[in-house]
This record gives structure tokens, C-alpha cells and sequence, in this order.
């Protein structure tokens, strides 16, 4: 069977080959670093590489077709402050690069998609996770492989619907970010049927989270915090700043089961991850780089997968092109998640499973069983095409 098997593909090879156009194609990786506190714990320390590790793995991937279809690919990346970040763009706009994965948040992203639609170029959103760029502020060239905000709340809404888990007492952090992901959360409970029976914001005083007090401090703030909450089935955190979620597991009044920012929390992709194929991912990751995948590089990773896909399948370096194939029906990718991912055409955003992680394994995957949609069940994580008010792809 094996034997026969390899002729076959061969000649299937050699017949888009014979048709295939010889294609240079030249990217970015773009990432905006801003000033941050070292987090909570040294195992979260950004690696030098982060988001630039993964476009050298999807090169390597895209050049295994490419150099039988007479493909070439180049990734060039860059990192810059974000008062930088535009200068940044306009180099690569400069030297013709028309495909630039951005890791970045909100503000930069919409900046910089607006210049690059000016040279007709395409950007792949790799980080921010705004429901607004999804929606009234989506731009016709920006494309999103970063999970959003809705689609984390929601994978982890469907885990705690499914385990009976209704009853939800809600804690998140005072800065924009957490506000906005609580948001997602209080958006998850109503669209899946649980309840928020009491919500609790603690307090960012600033300062450094790592040192030798910050423990004994916390140990003594967060049971107090928590005192005399209505009764409740779970504690869902919503901490996107990461400054005090990763001690509630072990912290609470009442013990429960946390998820969310902390105990049994939504990814991308961690390095753990095994299943549907992906042992072999993260053997190529891990001898590419000598460390474990992260959810930047993931990302920056699949962004570029999707342009190694669509080239061959098109046999074009038009971005129009490429943006009008990714965005029909007839694209899909595989991505080591258990079933092909596709985009969603009305707002650009890359339907995907969520992996809920607990630190060492996949305790489960969302979207869950029964969980069901007329069109994909994908598509009951995140923003649908009623919710969405982007009109940019109409």
C-alpha cells in the first residue's frame, strides 16, 4: 500500500508543479514591545525570539512545497517601541514586503493596517485580542489568527455549561484590558445560560509583583478579598494584566474551581500539546529554538502557514488574491487542533479551536459537544456574523 501510494503522490505533485508559476514571497513579522513589569512568575519571561521563532518554522514548512512548485520564502522581522512601530512598517513597505504579521495591541495594530492598506499590502493581527477590531474598527486588510477576547471566554464559558458550573462569581483587575476581558465574560454567561451571581474588582496598586513579600502579602489580602461571596459554583478570573490571578487557585475564601486568567485557562497552543499530530510540531519548535511554543509564536507560525497555503493553492503573490482565497469557502488549513480552520468572511477573523490548559496538560478543547451553530460549531466561539458590526468585508 505504502509503495503504491508514493508514485501516486508523486505524480500529483508533478501535475500542479508542471502548472505552478515561480514565486518569490517575501513577509514580516513585525512585533511592538512595550514597557511591562517582569510577570508574575520567571517561567513567563518573553524569550528574546517570541513571535520571530514561529515565522522560522513556517518558513521552513512553506519552503517543503515551495521549492517543488518553484516557491521561495523570506520572513524578515523586526521589533520596535510602539513610537517606532510605524517607521518599522514603512521599511518593509519599502523594500516591497506587501504580507506582515503584526504582534501588537489595538492602537498600533489599527494604526498600522491603515498605512499598509495605503501600499495595497495585507497585516495578520498575531496578538490583539479587542472585540472592537473584530467589529466597528475591522479594516478590509487586517486579518485575525490571535484568538479574540470572546472566543477565550466563550471556550471556557462551554467547559463550565457543560460541567454544570452556572453559578459564576466573577473577579477582575481595575486596568483596561481586564475591564474589557470581564466584559467578554459577562457576554459568555448570557449567551451560555449561567449566572453571575456576584462580581469583584481587585484593586492594581502598581508596583512589582515578584518579590519577596509579594506571596506573604497576597495571602493575607486575597481570602479577606474574597470573604462572604454569594454562593457560587466557580470562580471565573479576569486578569489580562497578569497581576494577581496566578495566586487565586490556592487563595480563596470558599474553595472552588477557578478559570480564566488562572487555574484551567484558554490558549492558543502550549507546549504540552500532543494531540491530532502535534507531537511533531513541537519536536520541530523545540530543536528550531530550544524551548517550548508560546501563544506569539503559534500565531506568527499559522499566520504565515496561511500565506504558504494560499500561494500554492493560488499560485499568486497579488495580496488581493490571497486575501480573497483565504476568505472563501474553499480554504482551510490544518493546524494540530483536531479539524481545519478557516476564516470567517465577515470580519477576517481565523476560526479555530480553544485548548483549555491547566499548566500541564489539554483538560479539554472547546467548542464542546453540543454545543451547535447552522454554520460551523467554530462559530459559537466569538463574535458571529449578527454580533459583528464590521462592515469593511461587505
Amino acid at each position: 500500500m505504502q509503495t503504491k501510494a508514493l508514485p501516486l503522490l508523486a505524480a500529483a505533485f508533478a501535475g500542479i508543479a508542471f502548472g505552478a508559476q515561480a514565486l518569490d514571497i517575501r513577509a514580516g513579522v513585525l512585533r511592538v514591545d512595550y514597557p511591562a513589569l517582569l510577570p508574575i512568575s520567571r517561567y513567563d519571561n518573553r524569550p528574546d525570539d517570541l513571535a520571530f521563532a514561529g515565522a522560522m518554522l513556517a518558513d521552513e514548512d512553506n519552503a517543503t512545497t515551495g521549492r517543488f512548485l518553484g516557491h521561495s520564502y523570506e520572513t524578515v522581522t523586526a521589533s520596535a517601541a510602539p513610537d517606532m512601530a510605524m517607521a518599522a512598517l514603512e521599511e518593509m513597505l519599502g523594500t516591497g514586503i506587501r504580507y506582515v504579521v503584526v504582534d501588537a495591541k489595538a492602537p498600533e495594530i489599527a494604526a498600522l493596517a491603515e498605512r499598509a492598506a495605503q501600499d495595497g499590502a495585507l497585516i495578520f493581527n498575531s496578538r490583539a485580542p479587542d472585540a472592537a477590531l473584530r467589529s466597528e474598527a475591522c479594516r478590509a486588510n487586517l486579518l485575525h489568527i490571535a484568538p479574540s477576547e470572546a472566543m477565550m471566554a466563550d471556550a471556557v464559558a462551554q467547559f463550565a455549561i457543560w460541567k454544570q458550573w452556572k453559578r459564576w462569581f466573577l473577579v477582575s483587575g481595575s486596568n483596561p484590558a481586564d475591564r474589557a476581558l470581564a466584559d467578554a465574560y459577562r457576554h459568555a454567561a448570557q449567551k451560555f445560560g449561567a449566572t453571575i451571581v456576584e462580581e469583584r474588582i481587585f484593586e492594581d496598586t502598581g508596583g512589582a509583583r515578584r518579590t519577596d513579600s509579594g506571596h506573604v502579602l497576597v495571602q493575607r489580602q486575597l481570602p479577606t478579598f474574597l470573604q462572604g461571596a454569594e454562593a457560587h459554583d466557580v470562580v471565573i478570573a479576569a486578569d489580562a494584566t497578569d497581576y494577581f490571578a496566578a495566586y487565586l487557585p490556592f487563595h480563596l475564601w470558599t474553595p472552588r474551581p477557578v478559570l480564566g486568567s488562572a487555574g484551567l485557562r484558554p490558549v492558543a497552543i502550549h507546549g504540552a500539546h500532543e494531540a491530532w499530530g502535534a507531537t511533531q510540531f513541537q519536536n520541530r519548535f523545540e530543536t528550531l529554538t530550544r524551548r517550548h511554543v508560546m501563544d506569539e509564536d503559534f500565531n506568527t507560525w499559522l499566520a504565515l502557514r496561511v500565506l504558504g497555503e494560499a500561494v500554492t493553492r493560488t499560485s499568486s503573490n497579488d495580496p488581493a488574491v490571497i486575501e480573497d482565497y483565504v476568505l472563501s469557502e474553499d480554504f482551510e488549513l490544518a493546524a494540530f487542533k483536531g479539524q481545519k480552520v478557516t476564516f470567517r468572511p465577515w470580519n477576517g477573523q481565523l476560526r479555530q479551536p480553544i485548548l483549555l490548559y491547566d499548566g500541564r496538560i489539554t483538560v479539554s478543547v472547546s467548542p464542546q459537544d453540543g454545543f451547535l451553530h447552522r454554520v460551523s460549531p467554530l462559530d459559537t466561539l466569538g463574535l458571529d456574523e449578527p454580533e459583528s458590526n464590521c462592515t469593511a468585508f461587505k
